[in-house]
């Protein structure tokens, strides 16, 4: 059945720079997550939250490349590996923000801000929901629905970069608790 194949050659180039870079950025959030854990600022829910969820969206995109790599692709495999990944993408997201509720709920030393709420929340699910309607698309209209798992997969990316750069930005920084902790132990010596 030749007409099932996709034109996946057509998108070789862009799944490559997509997945070598997820997988890149992978290894360095392993890198921060060393460095965090090796200075003891690291808290289990923190990294629920906000680190894992970063991995996950890092691991998603190569999944994606990795998978739309694959040579012989059908519609209906396509359909069945984006509509899969989606869906769980979609249930991974929303388990992620009952946490961050969670987080804001019981915490007083961090509460998650708007831009907390979008780019660990609102973005990630918006873009799995949006990658399973993509693959139910590949059965009927196979061009505009590889569009939008392209741009799923760009987006979730983005999403990573983001939420990296602010994770190694907050450690930098020094979080909320840390520095009232320092500051407590300054005054005590003085």
């Amino acid at each position: 059945m030749p007409s099932a194949l996709l034109p996946l050659q057509d998108w070789s180039n862009f799944y490559v720079i997509v997945g070598s870079s997820a997988a890149g950025l992978t290894g360095l959030t392993f890198v921060v997550i060393v460095l965090v854990a090796d200075a003891h600022l690291a808290r289990m829910l923190g990294l629920r939250i906000f680190i894992t969820p970063t991995m996950v969206h890092f691991g998603s995109v190569l999944g994606i490349a990795s998978l739309l790599s694959f040579p012989g692709h059908t519609r209906a495999s396509v359909a069945a590996c984006m509509g899969v990944g989606g869906l769980l993408g979609t249930i991974y997201s929303a388990a992620t923000t009952y946490r961050m509720y969670l987080l804001h709920k019981g915490r007083v030393d961090y509460v998650p801000v708007l831009a907390d709420w979008v780019w660990n929340t609102v973005l990630p699910l918006v873009c799995y929901l949006g990658l399973a309607v993509a693959g139910g698309l590949v059965l009927l209209r196979p061009s505009a629905a590889l569009y939008g798992v392209g741009t799923a997969a760009l987006v979730l990316l983005f999403i990573g970069i983001h939420n990296a750069w602010d994770i190694a930005v907050w450690i930098t920084a020094g979080h909320p608790g840390a520095q009232k902790k320092q500051h407590s132990g300054q005054e005590a010596r003085h």
